[in-house]
């Protein structure tokens, strides 16, 4: 266990040391992005949904990991880095700690983290730290298309997307989780309510088969991202992707890709199961689709 550790609530003024840890992070894999959105990622002094932690070692950090409350009851934990001089210490035990404490304050019930599925070492820490799993999924990526069409009617109905999420495969396989419109690179409970507020500020999807509402999704966010040649790629993300059949798959694809047409999208992703139907069907209807998936896994806050 490392001694003499301090942790505390991470502050613009440690970027540096923030840096030298992220620098390091997945070098076969493209590299960390935690430095590159550090100001923007850290939230105000002022902010109670949020709160960083940094394991402070003194002349450097020997890690950080961000909380974050995205409902009454779900916390998320997200951008866990160890030094890797104090790796196996206990440091992410330590951070695991101050964040666990902190949701529980704000009234959180569950905690959920994401990590890539090939981070094995990510995933021991998580089990170690007393995370369980609880879905997979991977992401679906169709090109932007203002022409696109399919053979099944697709509305802006968040009532009809909601009947079809609630009974569908795909919320039993996710466990009930999709992306949160609130923030990136999260998964939260997805519910009426939510629908029917992005129902409103972006866009929801509702396919109508012959007996019924045959597929979902919507969208959650538009954002921008610097290539390493400089180039600004437009990304737009949707929450989930679910659907009955290759007709629906397809008239909610093509749904999808004429809407992020309209906002200017080089890229989009849509988040889906990782099941071998889901994956095979948005193999063959969206073409576009990641090597691998992404693992969710949670822990229950509540104390006995």
């Amino acid at each position: 266990m490392a001694a003499g550790l301090e942790i505390r609530r991470a502050t613009h003024d440690d970027y540096e040391a923030v840096k030298s840890v992220s620098e390091t992070v997945w070098p076969d894999h493209g590299g960390d992005y935690l430095h590159r959105v550090y100001h923007d990622w850290l939230e105000d002094a002022d902010d109670d949904t949020k709160r960083t932690f940094v394991a402070d070692a003194g002349d450097e950090l020997a890690g950080i990991v961000q909380a974050v409350m995205l409902s009454p009851e779900e916390a998320w934990f997200q951008g866990m880095r160890v030094n890797a001089d104090y790796r196996r210490q206990g440091v992410s035990t330590r951070l695991n700690d101050a964040c666990f404490e902190w949701a529980r304050d704000q009234g959180a019930t569950v905690g959920r983290i994401m990590t890539y599925s090939w981070n094995v070492a990510a995933l021991g820490a998580a089990r170690a730290g007393g995370f369980e799993p609880v879905t997979e999924f991977r992401w679906a990526q169709p090109d932007p298309d203002p022409d696109a069409d399919g053979p099944l009617p697709v509305s802006n109905d968040p009532a009809a997307a909601w009947r079809y999420w609630a009974d569908s495969p795909a919320r039993d396989h996710l466990r009930g989780v999709a992306l949160s419109p609130e923030e990136s690179w999260a998964v939260c409970e997805l519910t009426r309510e939510i629908l029917a507020t992005v129902g409103e500020e972006t866009a929801v999807f509702a396919v109508h088969g012959d007996d019924g509402v045959a597929g979902a999704s919507y969208r959650t966010r538009e954002y921008e991202r610097r290539t390493d040649d400089g180039a600004i790629v437009t990304w737009v993300e949707y929450g989930v992707g679910a659907w009955d059949g290759l007709e629906a798959a397809r008239s909610l694809f093509a749904a999808i890709a004429r809407d992020a047409a309209t906002l200017g999208a080089d890229r989009v992703r849509v988040l889906i199961p990782e099941t071998v139907g889901f994956v095979s069907d948005a193999s063959l209807v969206a073409e576009g689709i990641s090597e691998e998936p992404d693992f969710v896994l949670g822990i229950d806050l509540t104390e006995a």
